[in-house]
Order: structure tokens, then C-alpha cells, then sequence
């Protein structure tokens, strides 16, 4: 542990070294590197963290001496020194894990200050009220994050004394009123913590340093690596940087800002700055700040190098930067540049763009946009034609719209967001503490804050709509409303929120459907042009099909024919066919069901006219179509009770009888799927006939149907063998009564462990195999879907006993392994045999690239996720042959 190099200059690091220092830290070295003018730092490395916390929260042996060692030379290097009377050096102490987190530790700025060195800056600076300004506000910062007293609690403070000097902003008061404020500040942190607030600036620098390695596992930062599946054992690193100040006057100045605009891509600076402010200020919403333009008009020579650094930093990166900055007395500092977190609007358009102007390749644009992130432009907007009460205008920071019941706290937004409920989190300003109530809700809104604050940077990032900065809102957390003017609105009235447009409108809106923009339609053409892995939709009716069609599905993978007998004018057709006494009785309601399902299938497939269309035959235990038991019970006794027709009682009873005789202890592993075909062959005869007839229709038409049917839930071939045998038989009756031919093709779902261990004997009688993995999931792992959701799936999430949701991603490691057996066997026995997926999985984007991985020809999803797939098909083949340049076509 000794020999391990735990701390780096800046000038010895590079981009490169992100897993060792750090995002921030590499982008620091690489500026540097560059010639950008960076105020120089050193970094601890992520291995220290690692060690310090292998070591039970003791930093590792030698790293101390190494920041001794590595300060040192900083202090030599700018000819400042820690704790002296003159020329004191200052630096702020930031976390830095490989990939952006934003539940980590806030950054501690003016670090080294202490009742003797702020003296010194006074003098340095010939400002008072600077360094005094700088003093009180790392105690704040410094008492917050690294002591654990609450922010508020500062804020409290702060707020009697701008009461007592009548003044609105930080800014206004006096050098004398921040002396008032420090010693308040630290007379509150002795008695909040039973200690005195350290002076030593060494001890302050250790103290950050263990602050920042325990935030790697502080709530906020477990919460957020497992809502986007980071990995805990990354740890993080420190950066310790020397300051720059923005707050000296109105020469200086602080800002952040993106390359391009992060919420539609286009391609311009856009960003926040503050003149006489230090940089938390801009993202802290303490005061509004102003739009990057203004600095062309305020400082034009500092906005022309900026621009230029901008465009430098674009293009050395390759991507949109987010660039934090500051301006201290007329001299321009870089502090930080990173990836800029996006809308998923903005990174499709920004991808599609750099393609054009030659940046990147198509292939690392497909990469660049986040399948499940274009979930948000497939639904609905705010109509614009909708007539709206708009209450309040903000800043329109994250797009998208929702429309939800007030909360005001982020625990009970997590609470209540669990159980269902829509909700929009209203906040005064949020904070990393409050993640966990972002995720919960449809959308948040803020009274203070810019287009880059805390809430408008997260909710970017989750897809979900914000609008901050509405200063008409007057919020009162301890009456639980917010008022704007005379207007009241109480926690748990329905609010809606634009983030496209910052408007705040009373009540729920109309939504419609959304449009996908012509840089979309690029994108999606280019991931066509890449993947391999083909893309069908789940869908029941002609409506299904047609949407899936409009976003690009090439054929159905999943028709449900159940879901066609639920309809109020079907069911008690299927129903008598049910309650049938005898197989004449049976016939004569299936004759009833025949036109009505074989307009079912014209619909579909003629919507899908020469793409392949799987049709499920019946699958459901047929108990699912009759009334409930138990209701049966309770209308049979209040029919007894008040003196009801005998015959009514009667038919009910016998109602009730054959509902009992149907029911099951386990109906999910019951009397149903190919089982249903093998005791009722006439019904999937009924349901042959009608996909066949259907298609020998549309052939006269001059249409081009692909109906495969497939039988749902077999076990050995002999099961398949015989409904195969049925289904050939039906189709060679409907040819000969109309004189038609018509392709077709027979196969089965693979949803039972026993099928897929049994895949070369099954595919000889399979012209396809479609993997049912919502029920693959359910057999294999012995969960009931439903009672694992409800009662314990979230204890094997929280203690990590299955790192995901098996229903929602798949289970590769055991359901996947059958998976991939069965595409082997099969093929062993059929080389040409098509597999697809067409469970929930079929739209997950880790399941797609599995499914790419093991060689299966296509997945199939619900219509809406069909663009998510097609993206995510793309990466799968682009990951999957990484650093190579391949012909996929007219790119």
C-alpha cells in the first residue's frame, strides 16, 4: 500500500486516466495539458478512496505524506503557502468520481481561510468585504458539508442579518455585517457540533479530503449509482484546486455554461453567469443570474476568448462541454469542462449535427443518445390549442410537460410516487439530498435557480420536465402551499408545468401526441443501417399495428388473441363457448367468435401488408373470461335474500359451479396455452381458420400477409406436434374453399424451462422459435410477477441478491443461459430457424444487446418503444465490433 502513487499534479495526468483520477480530475490534467488557463491543483486518485474504505474509513498508508509532498509543490509553484500572513494560499476541495454524480459531496470553496490568513487576504485584495465575504462563505460551506450542520441553519442566520441591515441580496451588506455573520456562524457550529470551527488549514484540508471519500457512500450517492446502475466500488477522487476569485468586484465574475444548448441542441453558447460572485452562487439560485449573451455586452474581450476556448474545447473533446469559469479582475480562468449532460432532444440533434460538421462518425453518433432516454419524446405534449390558466412563468430548464398534485417534501414524493400518484415537487431551490423525490415525481418546479441550477441539471438528466427560477412563487413549507399573488395552491392541488415554454398552469392539461423531428428520422435511418438485430412491435389490434408500423416496426412479433375476446360485445360469445355442455354447443359458439376474430386478423395484417405478423393462439385459462367467484357469491345471496326470480338463482348458481370447476391453485402453471389446444382442439382450430381466412381474403385483395401462428407455452414436441398437425390441416381446408394460397408458417413459444432445454428436439416441428420472457422469467426463477413486485422483490434489489428488476431487465446470467441453449439446440436441428423475443425485455436496451449477442433475429416491444429499440440494436452491433470501421451501406 505504501508504494502506490495515491496523489497527481495536474501537468502529470491526462483524459485517459478517468478510472484513476476521476471525471473532473482528468478533465483538469487534459486542460492543462492543452495550454488552457486552469488555476493549478493536485488529485487523490480513486484508489485512495477504494483503500480508505477497504481500511474502514482510514485513509491509506502514505497518502497523507503524498498531499503534504504534492502541496508543496503547489505552494512553490504559485508562491503562496498554507496559513501564512502574507500571500495565504487558498483552493477549493471538490469529489470527482469516473463518472458524473451528482449525489456526491458539494464543493468547498476558499479552503485555507481561517481568523489570521483572512486578515491577509484583506490586505492582498484591499477589499474587506471580500475576503470577509470569502471567509463566511467557506465556514458555511465548510460547517454544511464537512461538520454536518444543516445549511439551513446558516441560512437562518444569514436571513436575521440582512433583516437587521434591510437589505434583499448577499451583495449589499457591509464588511462589518459579514463579521457579525462569521462569528454567528461559528458559535452556531460550536453549538450544533461541540466543536470549534479548526483554524488550522491543514486540519481543514484533511478533514474536506475524509468528508469527500465518505460521501462516496452516503445515501444520496447509493441512491443515485442505483437508479442508473453504477457500480460501487468506482470510488471517487478529490480534486484540490487554488483559487480564483469571482467575487472582487464587478470585474469579475463566475459562470457556467454548454457549447451547445442543452435542451434543443442547437448550436449556440448557452449558459449563466453572475458579475461579483463566487461559483455556487450560479448554480445555488441564491440570486437569478444572467444569460451568457450579456457577457458580449459587459466584458466583449473576455466573451470573444471564451468563445474560442469553447470552440477548442468542442472540438479537442468531440462533444458538447460543460464549462464552469470564472473571471477574477479582468483575467479569464477555466475551472472545469465535461460532457455536457443533455435532453434527450438536444442529444439526438447535437449528434446528428457534429456527424454533418464532421466531428464524429455515424457510428459514434448512435452511441451518443441514450436508447431509453427517447421514452420521453415518444409521449405526449401540452396541446397547443388547449386553453391554459397559466399562473406563473419560470425558466423553461428541462423539456417535456406532466401535470401532478403539489408536494413540497422530497420524502413524501418518494412515498406517495411509489404508490402511483402523479405528483410535481415543488421546491425553493433543490439540493442532491432531494434526488430521491425527483425521481418519484412527473416533473419539479423551483422558485430560485437558472437554466444550470441543481434541479434543471438532473431533471435533463432523468427526461423529466422543470421549470425553475419562477420567483412569483412565494413558497411556505410550514403551511405545506405556495402563493402567487392572491392566488393560493395547497399541497396536493394539481399544478401543471411546461419545461419547454417555464409556464406554470393551474389544474391538469390536454396532452397530444408528439412529433419526431427530422434529426430523429436521421438518427433512427443511420441505426437501421448499422444493427442486424431486427425490430417488430407487440400489438392486438389494427390501431397497435399501424403505430407500430409509423415508427418503423418491421412486422408484429406478439398478437394477443385473448385480448381480442375481452371486448364488452365478445365476451359472452367466448363465455357461452366456455359454459358449453357439449362439443355441439362449444361449435356453435365458436362459429359466432369466427368472423368477429377473422376481421381481428384481416385488420393486423393487412396494417402490416408484407411484414410477418406472429399470432398467439389462445393462452390464458379460460376461468380468466368468467365473472369472479366471489361476486358470484355476494349477487347469489342478495338475489335469495330479496325474493329473486328462481330461475335467474339457478343460472347463476350453475354459473357459479362451472367458475369453481375451472378455477385453479395455479393458474399461471395450469390449464392453459398449447394444453387448452390439446383438450379444446377445437378452439385453436376456430382460431387457424380465422387467421387463414383472413389472409386468403387480402391475397384476392392484393395484399401480401405473413401470418406465422405460433403455439404458446409447450413443453415437448409431441404437444407441438399435434397442434401443428391441426393448424396445416386448417390451412389445407381454407386454400381448397377458396382457391387461394397463402404463405404461412408454424411455431412456438419458448417460455417454459423444459421447452428450452429441449430446443433441438422442439425445433423439428418449429419454423420459428419466440422466447416469452415475461414467463420464461416467472419459471425459471419460481417468482409469481405479481407477488414478487408486491411483496419481495425490493429486498433482493436493496441487498443486491439480483442487481435488477428481472421482469424488466433480463436475468442473463440464468434466464439468458437458457436462452442461448435453446438458439443453439435449435439451429442444431434447423440452421435457418428464426428466433426472436417479444417479452417486455424485447424493448430493454441491455436485454437487446444480449439478444445481439446470442445470435437472435429479431425483438419485438410494445409500438412506442419500437424507436428505443432500433437505437439500441444499433449499439449492440456497434459495441460488439468497438475500434473497427465497417461498410454498413450508403452512411
Amino acid at each position: 500500500m505504501a508504494g502506490k502513487k495515491y496523489v497527481y499534479l495536474f501537468e502529470e495526468g491526462n483524459a485517459k486516466m478517468r478510472d484513476l483520477l476521476g471525471g473532473k480530475g482528468a478533465n483538469l490534467a487534459e486542460m492543462t495539458k492543452i495550454g488552457l488557463p486552469v488555476p493549478p491543483g493536485v488529485i487523490i486518485t480513486t484508489e485512495a478512496c477504494k483503500d480508505f474504505t477497504a481500511a474502514g474509513q482510514k485513509f491509506p498508508e502514505g497518502m497523507e505524506d503524498q498531499v503534504r509532498e504534492k502541496i508543496a509543490v503547489l505552494e512553490n509553484k504559485l508562491g503562496r503557502k498554507f496559513g501564512a500572513q502574507t500571500s495565504p494560499l487558498l483552493v477549493s476541495v471538490r469529489s470527482g468520481a469516473p463518472v458524473s454524480m451528482p449525489g456526491m459531496m458539494d464543493t468547498v470553496l476558499n479552503l485555507g481561510l481561517n481568523d489570521q490568513t483572512v486578515e491577509a487576504l484583506i490586505s492582498e485584495s484591499g477589499n474587506e468585504r471580500f475576503a470577509l465575504d470569502c471567509y463566511r462563505r467557506f465556514i458555511n460551506m465548510f460547517g454544511d458539508v464537512v461538520m454536518g450542520v444543516e445549511h439551513s441553519k446558516f441560512e437562518r442566520v444569514l436571513d436575521r442579518q440582512k433583516e437587521k441591515a434591510q437589505v434583499r441580496y448577499d451583495n449589499q451588506l457591509s464588511a462589518a455585517e459579514w463579521r457579525e455573520v462569521i462569528a454567528d456562524y461559528k458559535k452556531m457550529i460550536r453549538r450544533e457540533t461541540g466543536k470549534t470551527f479548526p483554524q488550522d488549514p491543514l486540519e481543514q484540508l484533511f478533514m474536506a479530503i475524509y468528508a469527500v471519500f465518505n460521501s462516496w457512500n452516503n445515501d444520496r450517492a447509493a441512491v443515485y449509482r442505483r437508479i442508473n446502475k453504477i457500480p460501487d466500488d468506482l470510488g471517487t477522487a478529490v480534486n484540490i484546486q487554488a483559487m480564483v476569485f469571482g467575487n472582487m468586484g464587478d470585474n469579475s465574475g463566475t459562470g457556467v455554461a454548454f457549447t451547445r444548448n442543452p435542451s434543443t441542441g442547437e448550436k449556440e453558447l448557452y449558459g449563466e453567469y453572475l458579475i461579483n460572485a463566487q461559483g455556487e452562487d450560479v448554480v445555488a439560485g441564491i440570486r437569478t443570474p444572467q444569460p451568457i449573451a450579456s457577457l458580449a455586452r459587459e466584458m466583449p474581450e473576455i466573451f470573444k476568448q471564451f468563445k474560442e476556448l469553447c470552440g477548442q474545447l468542442e472540438k479537442h473533446y468531440r462533444d458538447m462541454q460543460d464549462i464552469e469559469f470564472t473571471i477574477e479582475r479582468g483575467k479569464l480562468w477555466m475551472l472545469q469542462t465535461r460532457n455536457g449532460k443533455r435532453g434527450v432532444q438536444a442529444a439526438i440533434k447535437v449528434a446528428v449535427d457534429m456527424v454533418n460538421e464532421g466531428l464524429i462518425t455515424k457510428e459514434e453518433a448512435v452511441l451518443r443518445v441514450e436508447p431509453g432516454q427517447l421514452d420521453h419524446l415518444l409521449h405526449r405534449r401540452i396541446d397547443p390549442d388547449a386553453k391554459l390558466d397559466i399562473i406563473a412563468r419560470g425558466l423553461p430548464a428541462s423539456p417535456g410537460a406532466a401535470s401532478g398534485k403539489v408536494v413540497f417534501d422530497a420524502d413524501l414524493a418518494e412515498r406517495l410516487g411509489q404508490e402511483g400518484k402523479k405528483l410535481i415537487l415543488v421546491r425553493t431551490e433543490t439540493t442532491p439530498d432531494d434526488i430521491h423525490g425527483i425521481l418519484n415525481a412527473q416533473g419539479i418546479l423551483t422558485s430560485r435557480g437558472g437554466m444550470t441550477s441543481h434541479a434543471a441539471v438532473v431533471a435533463r438528466g432523468m427526461g423529466k420536465p422543470c421549470v425553475s427560477g419562477c420567483e412569483a412563487l412565494q413558497i411556505d413549507y410550514e403551511h405545506e402551499e405556495f402563493r402567487i399573488g392572491n392566488l393560493v395552491v395547497k399541497q396536493g392541488d394539481i399544478i401543471s408545468i411546461d419545461g419547454s415554454t417555464g409556464n406554470v398552469i393551474l389544474g391538469t392539461v390536454p396532452m397530444i401526441d408528439p412529433e419526431l423531428s427530422p434529426e430523429f428520422q436521421k438518427l433512427l435511418e443511420w441505426a437501421d443501417q448499422i444493427r442486424s438485430l431486427g425490430v417488430r412491435a407487440n400489438a392486438d389490434t389494427p390501431q397497435d399495428a399501424a403505430k407500430a408500423r409509423e415508427f418503423g416496426a418491421a412486422g408484429i412479433g406478439l398478437t394477443r388473441t385473448e385480448h381480442m375476446f375481452m371486448a364488452q360485445d365478445r365476451l359472452p360469445i367466448v363465455q357461452e363457448m366456455i359454459l358449453a355442455a357439449s362439443l355441439r354447443e362449444r361449435q356453435a359458439a365458436l362459429d359466432k367468435l369466427l368472423p368477429v376474430q377473422q376481421g381481428d386478423f384481416y385488420g393486423i395484417l393487412q396494417a402490416m401488408d408484407g411484414f410477418p405478423v406472429t399470432i398467439r393462439l389462445l393462452d390464458p385459462p379460460l376461468h380468466e373470461f368468467l365473472p369472479n367467484s366471489e361476486e358470484l357469491t355476494v349477487e347469489i345471496t342478495r338475489l335469495r335474500l330479496s325474493g329473486g326470480d328462481p330461475a335467474v338463482i339457478k343460472a347463476k348458481e350453475d354459473l357459479l359451479r362451472k367458475v369453481r370447476s375451472l378455477s385453479e391453485f395455479n393458474p399461471m402453471l395450469g390449464h392453459r396455452g398449447c394444453r387448452l389446444g390439446i383438450t379444446f382442439p377445437e378452439v385453436y382450430a376456430m382460431q387457424a381458420r380465422a387467421i387463414f381466412r383472413a389472409a386468403a381474403q387480402l391475397v384476392k385483395e392484393g395484399f401480401n400477409p405473413v401470418p406465422e401462428v405460433e403455439i404458446p407455452l409447450v413443453i415437448d414436441i409431441k404437444e407441438l406436434a399435434l397442434l401443428r398437425e391441426l393448424v396445416v390441416k386448417v390451412a389445407g381446408e381454407v386454400a381448397g374453399e377458396t382457391g387461394v394460397n397463402f404463405h404461412y408458417t408454424v411455431g412456438t413459444m419458448i417460455e417454459i424451462p423444459r421447452a428450452a432445454l429441449l430446443a433441438d428436439e422442439v425445433a423439428q416441428e418449429a419454423d420459428f422459435f419466440s422466447f416469452g420472457t415475461n414467463d420464461l422469467t416467472q419459471t425459471t426463477l419460481g417468482f409469481s410477477r405479481d407477488d414478487a413486485e408486491g411483496k419481495f422483490l425490493r429486498a433482493y434489489l436493496d441487498q443486491k441478491i439480483l442487481s435488477d428488476n428481472p421482469f424488466v431487465v433480463l436475468d442473463q446470467k440464468g434466464v439468458g443461459k437458457l436462452m442461448k441453449m435453446a438458439v443453439q439446440l435449435g439451429r442444431q436441428t434447423r440452421p435457418g430457424l428464426l428466433v426472436g423475443i417479444c417479452g417486455e425485455h424485447g424493448g430493454e436496451p441491455s436485454s437487446i444487446g444480449f439478444c445481439h449477442a446470442i445470435g437472435i433475429d429479431f425483438v419485438s416491444c410494445s409500438p412506442f418503444r419500437v424507436p428505443i429499440a432500433r437505437l439500441a440494436a444499433a449499439q449492440a452491433r456497434v459495441k460488439s465490433d468497438p475500434g473497427t470501421e465497417k461498410d454498413y451501406g450508403t452512411l
